[in-house]
């Protein structure tokens, strides 16, 4: 366990030494306090993704060993400033129509109105992911050739369903549709756009990962550096936008909390370090084939944030139901892989 999360722990200790010298720069005597709500910030993004570590294992798995270090190291170097800080930043220039450069300047040195615009363009940027996600979702269960089955009732007739081509994206649009003509008139275009956005993000990555999947097994390429390393690329970038959209519930709800973008970053980026750690763990060890219902409760618990993205598109929904929603997904699906295990041996 310690060699899988010794980086984590070195990144806690750096980002817990930067947070309180931040704070206490920013307001002196404010150091403790910032610790504290980093502490919190970390638990809080670990709870929300551990599901999230449980697909990227699966999507780890089929890439060399190099790219799952640079998954490591690259990656959470895209997590901590890419999707952590500067991605919500370009969100809000879009959304809010605000010059980037002001919103960087807004977000360092006025929090309250940077948290402001965060909250107008709430409805697009919670579309987007939640549009993504769903359509993860979807990919996965939707799938006539998947032979095995958690929630059996359930995953058969959805394993069926997926002879209908189209219905995951079917499915998605209803739910943009419907997020946007409930929600207030002036976000109605805007979760539309984005909706619709989040579908073509998915369909374009997915589209390559398949491309270049299917193009190895042609050629048996698996040991073709060119090859194999435009398919690893590629699932990277699958991944780091899959840990974007899990980041969005996260940034957005980090302000109930703290309206310091320093802070905030520092404290879900620890999370997301610890959640790097854990999916590596994952893959050595081997756990979705020891587990083998492990990765059906992720995507349910996949399903469920998206479905709470919608929601919350429109009204706002505790992130404390989130996290719990997911906890217990996959928590029932270690469970029935623990007894499933028992059975065959």
């Amino acid at each position: 366990m310690l060699k899988y999360f010794t980086g984590s722990y070195i990144f806690t200790l750096i980002g817990f030494v930067l947070a309180y010298l931040w704070a206490e720069h920013m307001h002196t005597g404010s150091g403790i306090a910032a610790l504290f709500i980093v502490f919190v910030l970390s638990i809080l993004e670990v709870s929300l993704s551990f599901d999230n570590a449980v697909i990227n294992a699966g999507k780890l798995e089929k890439m060399s060993p190099k790219w799952q270090h640079r998954f490591l190291t690259w990656g959470i170097l895209i997590a901590v400033f890419g999707m952590r800080f500067l991605f919500p930043i370009c969100i809000v220039a879009i959304f809010a129509k605000v010059n980037f450069m002001d919103v960087i300047n807004m977000a360092l040195n006025n929090a309250d109105k940077y948290a402001h615009y965060l909250h107008v363009s709430h409805p697009p940027i919670i579309t987007f992911g939640g549009s993504f996600l769903i359509m993860l979702f979807f990919s996965y269960f939707f799938n006539h050739e998947k032979k095995v089955h958690w929630l059996s009732v359930i995953e058969e007739k959805m394993a069926f369903l997926g002879h209908f081509k189209s219905i995951g994206i079917t499915i998605t649009l209803i739910l943009i549709y419907l997020t946007q003509h409930f929600a207030h008139y002036d976000d109605k275009y805007e979760i539309t756009i984005a909706g619709l956005a989040g579908i073509i993000t998915y369909l374009v990555i997915d589209g390559f990962s398949h491309m270049l999947e299917h193009h190895n097994l042609q050629t048996n390429s698996c040991s073709n550096g060119i090859s194999l390393k435009n398919s690893c690329f590629i699932n990277f970038l699958y991944l780091e936008l899959i840990d974007a959209s899990f980041s969005l519930d996260g940034v957005l709800g980090a302000f109930a909390l703290s309206k310091d973008i320093v802070i905030i970053t520092i404290g879900l980026s620890i999370g997301a370090m610890f959640v790097r750690s854990l999916t590596i763990m994952l893959v050595e060890k081997k756990t979705l084939k020891e587990y083998k219902y492990l990765e059906h409760g992720a995507h349910w618990a996949i399903g469920a944030l998206a479905g709470i993205m919608f929601i919350s598109a429109i009204h706002e929904v505790s992130e404390i139901i989130t996290g719990l929603i997911g906890f217990i997904f996959i928590t029932l699906a270690f469970i029935s892989s623990l007894k499933e295990n028992k059975k065959q041996a």
